[in-house]
C-alpha cells in the first residue's frame, strides 16, 4: 500500500496579501505583481484628508511628490472610480491606474507599470480584483499601524480633527440599493461636524450631528453624541427612542449647557420609506430628476438641550433614482463677504448642477462651491455633506 501525499495548492493572492505585516502590504504587492503579470513598479497612492491629492505610501519622512485627486490619469481613475491605462514614452510598458475602493470608500490609487503586452482587457480586470483585494488589506492594517493614515496626511491635523476622523465610518458606502458619499471640511481643523452610517439586511441607518462648540470642546460632546446614538442603535430601539436616549446622555453631563443639532435617517430598503427625527439644523434636500426640493421636517430640540425631551418620528418615501442630500449649519448657515447665505441660492445652484455627477463627487463639489462661496479655504465653521443616491430593491 502507498500513501499518497496531496500537493498543497500555491497561495492565493488574498492569502499571500493577508499574510504579511501590517507596514508590508506595498512590498508584498509589488513582489506578487511581479511575479504574476511582470510588474515593473508597484506605487499606492491614498487621498488626502481633503480629497485634493493623492499621496506615494512610502516609508516617511521619505516620500514621493502627491499627485492630483482630481486631475491626470491617476485622479480621473479616482474620481471615475475607473480604470485608467497610460501610455508612457516607452513603447514596451504602459502605466495602469486602479482606484483602490472598499465596499464603496475611495481610498486611492494603485498604480502599476507592466509590460504593455500585459495591459489588455483581462490584464486589467485582474489588476482591478487585486486593487480591491489589496485596499481591504489596507483598510484592516490600519488598526495596527500608522503607517496608511499618515500617508494621507498632507500636515499635522489638530487633536479634535484627529478625534473625528477617528470617529467617522468612512467617506462612503455603497449596495445595490444605494450608495452613499460623504466630504468634512476644514479636513485638518474639524471640530464638532460628524456624519455615521450602518447598514442591515433590510435598512440603512444614517445620521448627521453638529456639535455646539470648536475644537476640543466641540469633538468632546460630538464624541458622547456619536457614541449615544450608537449604543441605543445597536441595542436595537427605535429612531425615536435613540435620540431619546442620546438626548438623556448628553444632558446629564452637560446639563443643557452644550447640545448637538443631529439629524437620524432610517431607510427600508424594501419600500423606500424613511423614517426621519429632525433634532436641530442639519438640513435636508431631495433631487427627484432635476427638481430640488428642501425636505421641511418637524424641527425637535437638538440633543442634550432640555431634560426628558421627547421625539417623535416623521415618514417619506424615496423612489429610484432620488438623490437625497444632507447639510450641515456650516454649509446652509454659511455667509459670503457680501453677507450672502449660501444655503439661500448658491448651494441649490451647485445641488442642482451636480446632479449627473456620482454621490462621492457630488459631495465633495458641494464643498467646493462652498469654499469658492466663501472666499477661503479657512471655513468660520464646519461642514458636513452627505449625498445619497437611491436605487432601492425591485419588487419582489
Amino acid at each position: 500500500m502507498r500513501t499518497v501525499h496531496a500537493r498543497e495548492p500555491a497561495p492565493s493572492v488574498e492569502s499571500r496579501l493577508r499574510a504579511a505585516p501590517p507596514h508590508a502590504l506595498v512590498t508584498t504587492a509589488r513582489s506578487l505583481l511581479a511575479e504574476r503579470v511582470g510588474a515593473l513598479d508597484v506605487t499606492l497612492l491614498l487621498a488626502d484628508y481633503a480629497l485634493t491629492v493623492l499621496q506615494p505610501v512610502t516609508h516617511l519622512p521619505h516620500t514621493g511628490d502627491p499627485v492630483s485627486a482630481q486631475e491626470g490619469p491617476a485622479g480621473s481613475a479616482f474620481t471615475h472610480q475607473s480604470p485608467v491605462v497610460e501610455v508612457t514614452g516607452d513603447p514596451a510598458t504602459h502605466l495602469v491606474h486602479l482606484p483602490v475602493t472598499v465596499r464603496g470608500d475611495r481610498l486611492g490609487v494603485l498604480s502599476v507599470r507592466l509590460p504593455a503586452r500585459a495591459a489588455d482587457v483581462a490584464g486589467v480586470l485582474r489588476l482591478a480584483e487585486f486593487a480591491t483585494a489589496l485596499g481591504h488589506e489596507v483598510d484592516t492594517a490600519g488598526r495596527d499601524t500608522d503607517l496608511y493614515l499618515r500617508a494621507r496626511r498632507t500636515r499635522r491635523l489638530t487633536l479634535a480633527a484627529e478625534m473625528q476622523w477617528q470617529l467617522l465610518p468612512g467617506r462612503g458606502c455603497a449596495r445595490d440599493e444605494y450608495v452613499v458619499g460623504a466630504h468634512l471640511e476644514p479636513a485638518y481643523a474639524v471640530g464638532g461636524d460628524n456624519f455615521d452610517w450602518s447598514t442591515g439586511a433590510d435598512d440603512l441607518t444614517v445620521t448627521v450631528t453638529d456639535g455646539t462648540g470648536q475644537g476640543i470642546d466641540a469633538s468632546l460632546l460630538t464624541s458622547l453624541t456619536v457614541g449615544a446614538l450608537r449604543n441605543a442603535r445597536r441595542a436595537g430601539v427605535g429612531l425615536a427612542d435613540q435620540a431619546r436616549l442620546a438626548d438623556q446622555a448628553l444632558y446629564a453631563q452637560y446639563g443643557g449647557k452644550a447640545y448637538a443639532s443631529t439629524l437620524l435617517l432610517r431607510f427600508d430598503l424594501s419600500t423606500g420609506v424613511v423614517r426621519a427625527v429632525d433634532a436641530g439644523s442639519p438640513r435636508l434636500y431631495r433631487l427627484r430628476g432635476n427638481t430640488l426640493e428642501h425636505m421641511a421636517l418637524q424641527a425637535q430640540f437638538p440633543l442634550g438641550m432640555f431634560e426628558e425631551t421627547a421625539y417623535d418620528e416623521q415618514t417619506f418615501r424615496m423612489e429610484p433614482g432620488d438623490r437625497l442630500v444632507v447639510v450641515s449649519t456650516g454649509v446652509h448657515g454659511a455667509r459670503s463677504a457680501t453677507g450672502d447665505l449660501f444655503g439661500e441660492h448658491a448651494l441649490s445652484q451647485v445641488l442642482v448642477a451636480t446632479r449627473p455627477t456620482p454621490a462621492h463627487e457630488a459631495a465633495r463639489a458641494v464643498v467646493a462651491g462652498l469654499i469658492e462661496h466663501f472666499g477661503s479655504k479657512d471655513l468660520a465653521a464646519d461642514a458636513v455633506v452627505v449625498c445619497l443616491d437611491w436605487t432601492g430593491r425591485p419588487p419582489a
